[in-house]
């Protein structure tokens, strides 16, 4: 058994994690006690990535490079000599008929540092055009926009050690119990070790984040920037703001007071729907702390004015002078791996190298010098909406994606769809080849993922890693940063630019890329002129800037009050409050807030192949509250459309108490990889900020209305290890076998159960479940031959079920037009528990088993597998939470469950 230090591929905290490995297999994964953003802890997601590289896994896996000559053909391997050389040819031929604008790039925040320097360095230094960006542009860059218009450079001042000397925390647009967890840890430790520090929630929803908050500000969606206003009203009004750090170190107070003069508590409590009480309590708050710390993600910055968002937020730092102290500070949370690092090197269509602007003479030509080119591009880019409906008009041609999946991911699905149908040419970099996105790929390149890559990244507070690799990659996948430098150098040669591209791509390793990503960081804000590989990996992680000679990184910036501005001090914005870019109407009547599950994670490529991860919440479900469900005539668990202006969806809702009346809330990670349609996001709007065009993705208006046409459907299959430990049959390409069944059904619902022997569900309604489709449906459960399972069937009534019994466990299910024994079934599949004694009743329409045990239910701690069922008891039956904890263990490795635990608690004790 060997160990290796890398970092976890998920959220933006960027902790440290040691990959077990034996014979070129991971086989279990812990977190790093010496990495600064983690110490040792990791969230559920974190501690099961090992899983997402078991054996099983490698069915998903882009093996071997892919072509198709024909839009209707299916692709077929290819070498990577014919799969390069057709791209490089396709690319040079699209360019020398419609020049390099009509070529673009579209990459991911999970690329490392050195994926992304040479995929910015092809398209704005050999290709010559602008038109990269990223999927950090549906997550962070309102938040870059907001650092660079109010403190002159994208570069958060604020670190995670600041929440331990914080007295007071504003968590604002974010539930960082779910999307930060470990994030969360630290929040919990601080207050315990300070029960006088305070923390501020502000956030439409009643979130596990929210739960504990000494206030809570459930404001109406879209509305933070009237609440900002009106707290840094109150302020002015009760002279608490530092008049003499606002003199020595801004400029523009005077226009923004005049803005927010109108303001009123009263108008800004209209606004967002609160007491005017609150908002005054909170400035109060913000204000008078010894030290106030703001944390922020989505809900800032996923709004078509989310930069201004960003801006009146840090509009009270500066007017208070909560900034550049210990515990002091706006600080933005990144909601990928390495969305600091593509930002450090340009990695956006408006972005150069280093923190440098494309507006920017000087800085081109700094560029240009450091490259070896000409000139670079003046014009900037096409961003990622902009992109894809350049690539539907046919301004693009041919688009290059790298490890992401904007056919999940981007709002407005159906105009995406559309747009990749489009294209002329499609190629997919990924390491997964069952994305949505890789479907419509003519070209797919397979590349290498977490537990293999090499090279380094940068969390949310300016830390670098080092990425290290514990296995090879399978098959004939390979690194992305080598890919880029091969097709480089062919395509340079294609261009006429043969001995420049061998100039320009001299890489043999991606500390040959660092080094030069290094360099263009010297006198820059973000200098790492004094780090280096053996750095990182002998002393760890550290913080930009590090600069020639230093000792260390700066913990955090603007300590002397100095601004990277052409004054020096930091710039008030005059923010005034915009409506949402869709209000909700009477045909549209609903908010639709969107948002992070705790244990999944993006567009579930890769949470979605572990069993445990679905059992907190195990498939899409619509959050409304009572009086909106009775409004309706619902209940929890009926089938409901929801529609917007641009799609519409069919799923599951569920009775909650966490969001307002008036209001609903669609977790974000499904696709049509996991339900029937395009996904959640084909609900989305497209409409983006001006200046940091990021997408409204975080909310829309809606319609929901009862579903009821058609026939249920319900179908299970379980899968066992055998004797050397691998599943049989392979959940994963069970999985895959009945994902082309999703889109003949209006609702649907393809997941999986369970833990180490898991079970996939397919749920679907449809109007009419032709025998053909039964027919198919059994094979791919092995529910195809007469003579080895039990069936019912009544044509009158159009219901037929097949079930599989081998040895003594129940292994596959297919219910069609009844189904209520899906449940306790699926559980006692899930359980494997023993089908003897309910063989008669297999197949009998009935909600509960016949020996009346219940289905066992959500889990509440996914680490030790226990689940709410036994939580409510425990707590009824008189235990404390220390004496749950001690028997069953539960909250008590990484702590995500916990605020769920202490609601839980709260609920059902005596």
């Amino acid at each position: 058994m060997a160990e290796t230090k890398s970092t976890c591929c998920y959220c933006g905290v960027g902790c440290g994690v040691i990959i077990e490995h034996d014979a070129g297999r991971i086989t279990g994964v812990r977190g790093d006690p010496d990495h600064p953003a983690n110490f040792g802890r990791l969230c559920i997601k974190g501690s099961t990535l090992h899983l997402t590289a078991a054996p099983e896994t490698l069915a998903t896996r882009a093996l071997h490079p892919e072509l198709r000559t024909g839009r209707a053909l299916p692709r077929q391997r290819v070498s990577w000599d014919t799969a390069l050389d057709t791209a490089a040819e396709r690319f040079a031929k699209i360019i020398a008929e419609h020049g390099p604008d009509a070529v673009a790039v579209y990459g991911a925040g999970q690329l490392l540092t050195e994926d992304y320097y040479v995929f910015n360095k092809l398209v704005k230094g050999l290709i010559g055009t602008n038109n990269l960006d990223t999927n950090s542009r549906l997550c962070m860059s309102s938040a870059v926009a907001g650092y660079k218009l109010s403190l002159g450079a994208d570069a958060p001042p604020c670190s995670y050690e600041d929440i331990a000397h914080t007295s007071t925390l504003f968590i604002t647009g974010s539930n960082t119990a779910f999307a930060h967890p470990i994030v969360f840890r630290r929040v919990e430790d601080a207050r315990k070790a300070n029960p006088d520090m305070k923390l501020v929630v502000i956030d439409p929803r009643r979130t596990d984040t929210a739960e504990g908050a000494d206030l809570h500000l459930a404001l109406l969606p879209g509305t933070d920037i009237a609440l900002y206003n009106a707290m840094l009203h109150v302020m002015l009004w009760e002279g608490w703001v530092n008049r003499d750090y606002i003199d020595a170190h801004t400029e523009g107070f005077d226009a923004l007071k005049r803005t927010v003069r109108e303001y009123t508590p009263a108008m800004a409590a209209t606004i967002c729907g609160l007491d005017k009480k609150v908002i005054e309590q909170a400035a109060e708050l913000f204000a008078t702390s010894p030290a106030t710390l703001s944390m922020y993600c989505q809900g800032l910055n996923q709004f078509s004015f989310g930069t201004h968002n960003n801006s009146a937020l840090i509009n009270l730092h500066l007017a208070t002078g909560q900034i550049g102290r210990p515990g002091a500070g706006p600080f933005s949370l990144t909601g990928q791996p390495n969305a600091m690092g593509g930002r450090e090197v340009g990695g956006l269509a408006n972005l150069l190298s280093a923190h440098r602007d494309m507006a920017n003479p000087q800085h081109r030509a700094e560029v240009a010098a450091l490259w070896g080119v000409d000139s670079v591009p003046d014009k900037p880019g096409k961003s990622a909406v902009e992109l894809f409906r350049a690539l539907k008009s046919g301004e693009v041609k041919a688009v290059w994606i790298a490890c992401t999946n904007p056919a999940q991911s981007l709002p407005d699905q159906t105009l995406v769809h559309e747009a990749l149908q489009s294209a002329e040419f499609v190629i997919v970099q990924e390491a997964f080849g069952h994305t949505e996105t890789c479907a419509y790929a003519d070209l797919l390149l397979p590349a290498s993922t977490w537990g293999e890559k090499d090279g380094t990244v940068t969390n949310s507070d300016r830390t670098i890693s080092r990425v290290r690799p514990a296995v090879s990659a399978p098959g004939e996948a390979r690194h992305d940063w080598a890919i880029v430098v091969d097709f480089a150098r062919r395509l340079g040669t294609r261009l006429g630019k043969g001995d420049l591209a061998a100039r320009m791509f001299p890489y043999d390793r991606p500390e040959d890329v660092w080094n030069e990503h290094r360099e263009s960081t010297r006198g820059r804000d973000l200098d790492i002129t004094g780090l280096s590989y053996t750095t990182l990996e002998d002393v760890g992680p550290q913080q930009w800037p590090f600069i020639e000679g230093a000792q260390a990184g700066k913990v955090r910036l603007y300590a002397d009050g100095v601004f990277p501005t052409p004054s020096g001090k930091a710039r008030f914005v005059a923010t005034e409050y915009r409506v949402t870019a869709e209000a909700p109407s009477a045909r549209f009547p609903l908010h639709l807030n969107t948002g992070r599950l705790r244990d999944q994670w993006h567009g579930m490529s890769r949470t979605g192949l572990v069993a445990r991860l679905y059992s907190h919440e195990s498939e899409p479900l619509l959050h409304m509250h009572a009086d909106d469900l009775a409004r309706r005539q619902l209940s929890s668990g009926d089938l409901v459309r929801v529609k917007s202006r641009r799609g519409a969806i069919v799923v599951k809702v569920l009775e909650s108490d966490t969001v307002r009346p008036g209001q609903c809330f669609l977790p974000m990670h499904w696709g049509a990889n996991a339900m029937g349609g395009q996904g959640v996001n084909v609900l989305m709007p497209p409409d983006f900020d001006p200046t940091s065009k990021q997408p409204e993705l975080k909310h829309a208006a809606v319609q929901v209305e009862k579903f009821t046409e058609g026939k249920a459907l319900v179908a299970l299959r379980r899968s066992e290890p055998d004797a050397n430990g691998v599943l049989q049959p392979n959940p994963l390409e069970v999985m895959e076998s009945l994902r082309r069944w999703l889109p003949h059904f209006p609702y649907a619902s393809l997941t999986l159960a369970g833990r180490h022997e898991p079970v996939v569900v397919l749920k679907a309604r449809g109007e009419e479940l032709a025998p053909e489709l039964l027919e198919a449906l059994d094979r791919d459960l092995s529910l195809d031959d007469p003579t080895r399972v039990l069936s019912y069937q009544d044509r009158r009534k159009d219901v037929a079920k097949r079930a599989l019994v081998e040895g003594d466990s129940l292994t596959a299910v297919r219910l069609a037009g009844e189904t209520r024994a899906a449940d306790w079934l699926a559980d006692m599949m899930v359980r494997g528990h023993s089908a003897a004694a309910v063989r008669p009743w297999l197949l009998a329409p009935v909600d509960q088993p016949p020996a009346g045990q219940s289905a066992r239910g959500k889990v509440i701690c996914n680490c030790f597998d226990v689940s709410e069922e036994d939580i409510v008891a425990a707590f009824k039956n008189g235990d404390t939470l220390d004496a749950l904890q001690a028997r069953t263990r539960c909250g008590t490795n990484c702590g995500s469950c916990l605020p769920e635990l202490k609601r839980l608690q709260q609920q059902n004790s005596h």
